[in-house]
This record gives structure tokens, sequence and C-alpha cells, in this order.
């Protein structure tokens, strides 16, 4: 069941005798690491998580962060990357049903879905087929309950082969007056069930989440979870509704270990205890025992608590909709979660035990081999490409730089019809009805940089995200992450995960965006090894006026092009150097918190001030990319000149970070350049924007010109032609 004989003797001196069958599946699967964090929990300590907007952070269903006028946002990001490898569809479409629960049961309307995800290289059938299958899955259920999916990031890399990583954010708003917690109070109050009926689908999938991926995983298909997206919907409605009746003392959705981990941790949140009566449990399927009920992972069900005189009136809410809500049981005042099933007691614990008392494990860390080998390697050294036109193409057909169109087609982005920024952009934007805000969001990692060195790839995760955010005319408030790594087990493992934390929780206190909650995942491996380290890092921004929001594509003719920020050799883990020289090795592209700072403060005050037409992030393919990507989203043309020391292909392909390409009309120009100046932002009047061809010259040599319409066809057919 996945207990170490360590913990199978702690558990019987917690109950003072050994755990029988059920106690047993219960404990196992609440000191998994998917519920449990006993590999993650030292290090998770050392991310911020205040700050003065924060509401609520880490330990509830999902962190809550103040955005003015009485509301707030609500937002989390969670995997579920072990039940998509194996089936993709329902893994992934469940893996968005899950968030969604854990957005509504705070209270909150969910308004978008994002998602992160990594695959194996296209050229190979197994990978297409579990991208294509993924995706719809996430189309599937997200559709079908009316929330967009506006957003997200695909990169591809043969680290993910065998182990595709399948994250999912949602957002979502809610007023300060209600929001709930997964709280189970007050002695003798009654505990509902609400949702469909229990199967044996998803039995142990907690456990399966927190081991590694083998040959024999295959035959763990019945882990995997079965979504009904429009169950979810009308459970969603009638919680809402519930909730917003005022009598709800506290409600969790059953996600990971199900009927488990929803008692115990709204019995341990609450300080007491839970008493449930098996028998009353609504069951889809004869003859399920009490393990099988405590451990399914049957979808789309909730766990609520009211006081008594309000029962029949949340039965009524319920039986309006259409569902199912039983009465399962009562809160306590013990201190136990008991379980009884035809009267007799098949379970009695210690909720402390279950939930605040599991062993923690700081393991042993050790640098890398690969890490000291490769930070020597001098990145600069391969042979120049002289043919640039030639390599933006390559580069701009990389199914990571491609356009993900294939991917959000099949998303409905604009239901509910607050989609301000459609997926492709630096971020999704999502209007706040009756007022003048919006929500900017994103995910980011480039989990190349993380590998070569987890500490800085960790920053960059960060900083990036803000970036994405800040170019679309959005402040940052906060992140939710999800840690992607391989078994905690081996040493290099853990000192990866160690760095990328400490880099993360550096960057996010200097960019005041505290972590309110997250995810972590571990064991993800293939039979060559670990994934690259993949520290997904989920950000909301808060657009202050909606006439600030700003898109990455060129407006006019004739506008000013400048590119802020110092362009340095740097190509270890780029796209580039992936794609045109087959390798990741070297160095990371290095980064200065206070220059991020800076420039990330300067662009947002321009852009408030009305003086930039476009912002674009450079990232993934560095300068020649994010000038095609501006090209190709505006539908127009870019004549640039750099003067650099560097080799025309360094210069255009270095990935260093910290740098946005600005546009600005000519009467605003000079105002944008004495702000920067005065920000003392460094910057380059690179260029104009043109007609119908990207034209760069380095040192006055033409190095590319291409029709915009030639580089658009690239770009949007690079990934329908591997699928088809």
């Amino acid at each position: 069941m996945g207990l170490s004989d360590e913990e199978y003797s702690l558990i019987c001196n917690f109950l003072g005798r050994k755990p029988n069958y059920v106690e047993t599946g219960v404990f196992s699967v609440m000191w998994s690491e998917h519920c449990s964090y006993k590999n993650s929990k030292p290090l998770l300590r050392r991310f911020p998580t205040s700050g003065p907007r924060v509401l609520m952070g880490p330990g509830e269903g999902a962190g809550i962060v103040d955005i003015g006028d009485q509301q707030a946002v609500v937002f989390k990001i969670e995997s579920h990357n072990h039940p998509s490898a194996i089936e993709p569809y329902q893994g992934a479409a469940t893996g968005v049903g899950g968030i969604i629960r854990d957005i509504f049961s705070m209270g909150a309307r969910p308004i978008a879905v994002l998602n992160s995800l990594r695959f194996g290289k296209l050229d190979n059938d197994r990978v297409k087929y579990l991208f294509e299958h993924v995706v719809s899955g996430i189309a599937g259920y997200g559709n079908c309950t009316g929330i967009p999916t506006v957003g997200g990031e695909v990169m591809f890399d043969e680290s993910y082969e065998g182990n595709p990583l399948v994250n999912a954010m949602c957002v979502g708003l809610i007023g300060h007056d209600r929001i709930q917690k997964g709280e189970a109070k007050g002695a003798g109050n009654p505990v509902f069930y609400v949702g469909p009926a229990t199967g044996r689908d998803g039995i142990h999938g907690a456990t399966f989440a927190s081991e590694e991926l083998t040959a024999e995983s295959e035959a763990k298909r019945p882990a995997v979870q079965v979504g009904d997206p429009f169950m979810e919907k009308l459970v969603l409605e009638a919680c809402l509704e519930l909730i917003n009746s005022g009598i709800v003392l506290g409600i969790q959705d059953m996600g990971a270990a199900g009927l488990t981990c929803s008692s115990a941790e709204m019995a341990s949140k609450g300080g007491g205890g839970m008493e449930l009566n098996l028998d009353e449990v609504p069951q889809r399927e004869e003859g399920m025992t009490p393990y099988e009920m405590m451990l399914s992972e049957s979808q789309e069900r909730m766990l609520f608590v009211v006081e008594p005189q309000h029962e029949e009136q949340a039965k009524a809410v319920f039986e309006r909709w259409g569902l199912i809500c039983a009465k399962v049981g009562r809160v306590t005042d013990d201190g136990r979660l008991k379980l009884i099933h035809h009267g007799e007691i098949v379970g009695d614990m210690p909720v402390r035990a279950l939930v605040d008392e599991c062993p923690v494990y700081y393991k042993p860390s050790q640098v890398p081999a690969y890490y000291t080998a490769s930070a020597g390697i001098d990145t600069t050294r391969y042979p120049e490409v002289t043919d640039l036109n030639a390599a933006l193409e390559q580069v701009l057909a990389s199914p990571t730089v491609a356009s993900k169109e294939w991917v959000y087609a099949q998303y409905d982005y604009m239901v509910r019809t607050n989609t301000a920024v459609r997926p492709g952009s630096d971020a999704a934007v999502i209007t706040i009805r009756g007022t003048r805000k919006a929500l900017a969001m994103t995910t980011d990692c480039n989990g190349r940089y993380v590998y070569l060195d987890p500490e800085v790839g960790g920053r960059i995760a960060v900083c990036e995200a803000a970036r994405n955010v800040v170019c679309s005319g959005a402040e940052p408030l906060a992140i939710t992450d999800n840690l992607n790594f391989g078994s905690p087990e081996k040493p290099e493992i853990f000192w990866q995960l160690e760095r990328a934390v400490d880099g993360m929780a550096e960057a996010c206190r200097e960019l005041n965006t505290p972590v309110i909650g997250g995810n972590v995942s571990l064991y993800n491996e293939n039979a060559k090894g670990a994934i690259y380290p993949t520290p997904v890092v989920g950000m909301v921004g808060l657009v202050h006026d909606t006439d600030h929001i700003t898109t990455q594509g060129f407006k006019n003719e004739g506008d000013i092009i400048f590119l802020l920020g110092e362009t340095k050799a740097e190509l270890g883990g780029s796209e580039f150097q992936y794609v045109i020289h087959r390798v990741t090795e070297g160095r990371p592209p290095e980064l200065d918190l206070n220059v991020e700072k800076q420039l990330q403060s300067a662009v947002l005050s321009a852009i408030q001030q009305g003086w930039v037409a476009s912002a674009h992030d450079l990232s993934e393919g560095g300068i020649a990319v994010a000038l095609a990507e501006s090209c190709i989203s505006g539908g127009l043309g870019a004549r640039v000149r750099f003067s650099s020391g560097l080799r025309p292909d360094h210069l255009l392909f270095s990935e260093s970070q910290s740098r946005i390409l600005l546009s600005s009309s000519p009467e605003h120009a000079e105002k944008l350049m004495r702000h920067l100046e005065e920000s003392q932002v460094p910057y380059q009047r690179a260029g104009i924007v043109t007609g119908t061809a990207l034209q760069i010259q380095v040192q006055g040599k033409p190095v590319v010109d291409q029709p915009v319409e030639r580089l658009t066809a690239v770009w949007k057919d690079a990934i329908p032609c591997l699928m088809n």
C-alpha cells in the first residue's frame, strides 16, 4: 500500500494496536506524498506566503487574494501527471474537474481554466497519442462546464517521454463575505455527501500518484478516475447556491483519497472529529466494502457541514438540481475519525495522526555529476550559423515555439464573453463585469533552465510569469506553483527540488508575489530517468483599468520599436541550442532580480501612462522569435537594426533574461524614452513597424528578410503538420 515498515510501526504506536485493513488503507493514502507532502514540506516552508493582499494562503482548497472593492481572486494549480500517462483523456479531464471543484469549494465562481503541458518529441507515435488525447480531455471537460480555457503553455522534449506533465489551473472570483473553509465544526452537526454515487474507480489514485511509472503502471488503469462534466456543472451551481444562502459551515471536494481525505482534513481544520456511517454512502456498484468506499476517487463529489436546523433547506437545493444529497455522518469533538459499517466500527483513528503527524522526511541531497560537467561548457563555441532566415524558420517551426492554435482551437475560450485577450498572447486577460478591472493570468516554466541550474531556473520561472503579466498591462499579485520533479529518494533529484524552491522563493520575495498555494508532483520518471525538473508557476495579475490591456502584436505602421534590457551570448538551455545544435548544455541565462524588478516597474508604468502600443516578453527563441511573433500577431512587418559586438546568431537567438519588446506611436516615443532613462532601464531604439516583411540588420548587414506571410505559415502549420 506504499507504507514503509517504519511508518507502519508508527501507525501501530498511534493506535496502540495493529491497524485493520481499512485503517491501513486510510493511513496509506493520507500518508502518501500526494496527500501529505512528507518529502517536500520542509522545503515548502521556505516560500513567502503572506502579503497585504493575501486573504488566504496555503492550507485550504485554494489561495485567495484581494483585488479591491470587496472582491477577491481565487486560484490554484494541480497536477494529473500519472493518470494522464496511463489514460490521457480521462486523466486530463478529471484533472480539470478536480481543480474547478477546489475553486468553487471556496465559494468562488470559476471564471477561467489554464493548463501547462509537457510531452516528449512529436515524432513519436505514443507522444502524439498522449498529446491528442490530453488536449481532447481538457477540451471535453472544460467546454461542457461553461468555463473558458483561456491559456497556458505546451513544451516538447525527450525528457518527458513516457511521463507527460498535465498541470491544470483554475481562477475564480469571490466576494469577501462569501469565503468558505473546508472545516467541520460544531459537535453534532450533520455531515452531507453530495454528487454522484461512489464507484470503484480511482481507488488508490493518491498512492499511484506517489510512485514512479513503470512497465506495470498500465495495469493500474482502474486507478484513473472517470469524469462527468455535466454532473460537475450541476454540482457547481448547486453548491454555489447553497453557499450563497449562508448556511454552509464547511465544504470540501472529494479529490485525492476521496472520502478519506475530505473527512479527515475537514475534521482536522475544525479541531474535532467525525463519525461516518458508510451504510449511508450512495453506492454505484453492489457489494462495495468500507475500504473501497473510503478510498474511491469517483469524481464530482463534495462533503459539507450545516447546522441541524438547515438540513431540509440544504436537501431542497440539491433536489432542485437533481442531485443525490445524503447525510453520511456527524461532527464529533473527540478528535477521531470513526467509520461505521453494518452497525460495527470498522475504523477508529486519531485525526491528528492522519493529517498532522505524518512523518516528514528531509532527504539527503547531492550535486549531480551532470551539473558540474555542464556548467563548464562554453555555449558560444558552436560553429556560426550564417543562414539566419533558415534558422528563424527552424526555430519558429519547433513545436515548443510554434503556434498552439491546434490546441486552443479545441477549447471554448470565449464562453461567458469576458475573455479580453485570447490564447496566444503573453497572458490571457479576463474582464470583471461591472468594473473597469481585469485579471491577467499565465503559466510558465522552462524545464531546461531548471535542469541546467535549478536555482536560476526557479528564479526565471517566477520572473517570466510576472513579465508576461506586466506585458498584458497587469500588476503581478501572487503565484500558485506546481513542483514537478523525479523521485526524491535520489539525492540528485532532491538537490534539484531544494535549489529550485530556493530560487523561486527568492524571486517571489523580490517581486512581492507570495505563494498562496499549489501542488507537488514527485516520482515523475521514465525508463531513461527523471523528467527535467519543472516547477510550473501560475500567476495572476490585476489590470486596474481595462484601457491598460496590452497585447504583443504590432499595431500601426510607423510605430517605433524598442528593445529593453541587455542581450548577452547566453545560449544554455535555449530553443536555438536545442533545435539547431541538438543539445541542452551549459549554463542557463543569468538573472538579476533588481534589474528585473526595475524593468517590470518601468514597463507597467509606461503602459498605464498610455505610451505603449504593444509589449512582448522575450523568452524561447530570443529577439528573432519575439519580433516574428509581434509581426505575426499584428499582421504587420518590422524593420530593425542592431549594432552589437555579438555574433549575429548569438544576438538573435540568445535568451538573456529581463528583456521586453515594446512598440510606441511616434507621438509617445519621446515620453517613453525619457521615462526609461529616468527608470534606469537600458534600451535600444531598434526600428519601426512596417508593412509586410520582417527585416533585421546587424552591424549594417541584412541577416533576416522574410515576408510575414511566410513566417506565419511556418509558425501556424508546424504542429498540424506533425499531428497529421
